[in-house]
């Protein structure tokens, strides 16, 4: 079964503190929306959350040929009914989220923000594609998305590889890698990163987007689209690759799974690994024998 022609791809990269990052994750980014065929369109929405380093400026200037791509910023507010009625305008540069809400609140304000200058698109011909500031694309990650989307699937699910899985200790990359293992099964993998996710952007409405509280977003968007019964794939094929740090801005992400592999391993930490706080790939509902995603 063939899925409709898509005509336009968004893409939501949230950001915190990430000026050691940012510059390579976008850039990998900006490539492969280049290496979409002509005709279809393209949006980024950088979501700033509340940075405290340069992330900004660096997003500015390297937003600053790239018409396509808009950054917003996120401020806090307490009552949810006080972020409902300022977050109305999607098409504002600023966004407004429950404070505590999880990552999920980021994305969810980021796809409406890239979809908004997509909209004279149908949804059914518009993919959405969700990926973290500390992780970089290949060239070809939008075209392999959009052919799997050609191929009748609703929502896609890739790959996270570790960038630098050498910061590690030897048998904290062992240990991670037996849970990456034990979730492949061929050509198909049972894991779910939001550092490496598409999905078609009418499924994306219907089921509600990314719930904004608690940490594993990504695997309850997953799950509820399941549940609805839209046809999803979770190819091994489609690979990003992300930080290994164990200092995470997701609570309960990949980084937290690292750093708990770390505390359990006899050897010290290595002083090269980064603290930097930022969004990454969330945790598997699984049980521990599985890894993130």
């Amino acid at each position: 079964m063939s899925g409709p022609p898509i005509r336009a791809v968004g893409v939501v990269i949230p950001a915190r503190d990430e000026e050691h990052h940012i510059g390579r994750c976008l850039r990998s980014v900006r490539r492969a929306l280049r290496n979409l065929p002509a005709g279809v369109d393209t949006s980024v929405a950088v979501v700033l959350d509340r940075c405290r380093d340069r992330t900004p400026q660096r997003v500015t200037a390297l937003l600053r040929t790239w018409p396509q791509a808009s950054a917003m910023r996120v401020t806090a507010v307490e009552d949810v009914r006080v972020a409902r009625a300022l977050g109305a305008d999607t098409g504002s540069t600023t966004a407004h989220i429950v404070r505590g809400s999880g990552v999920g609140a980021l994305r969810h304000v980021g796809a409406l923000h890239a979809l908004r200058p997509l909209r004279r698109h149908p949804l059914s011909a518009t993919w959405l594609l969700a990926t973290d500031a500390d992780t970089t694309v290949p060239p070809d990650w939008a075209l392999a998305h959009l052919r799997y989307a050609a191929g009748g699937a609703m929502g896609v699910a890739g790959v996270a590889e570790l960038a630098d899985p050498t910061e590690l200790p030897p048998d904290v990359r062992g240990r991670y890698q037996d849970l990456v293992v034990e979730g492949i099964d061929g050509v198909r993998h049972s894991h779910v990163y939001g550092a490496n996710l598409g999905i078609r952007a009418d499924a994306y409405v219907a089921a509600g987007g990314f719930p904004g509280d608690g940490s594993g977003e990504d695997h309850a968007l997953w799950q509820t689209l399941r549940e609805a019964g839209f046809r999803l794939v979770q190819p091994t094929a489609l690979r990003v690759r992300t930080s290994a740090r164990t200092r995470g801005r997701a609570s309960g992400g990949l980084a937290d799974l690292l750093r708990t592999l770390h505390a359990e391993s006899p050897t010290p930490m290595s002083p090269t690994l980064s603290p930097t706080l930022s969004p990454t790939p969330t945790l598997s509902p699984t049980p521990m024998s599985a890894p993130p995603g």
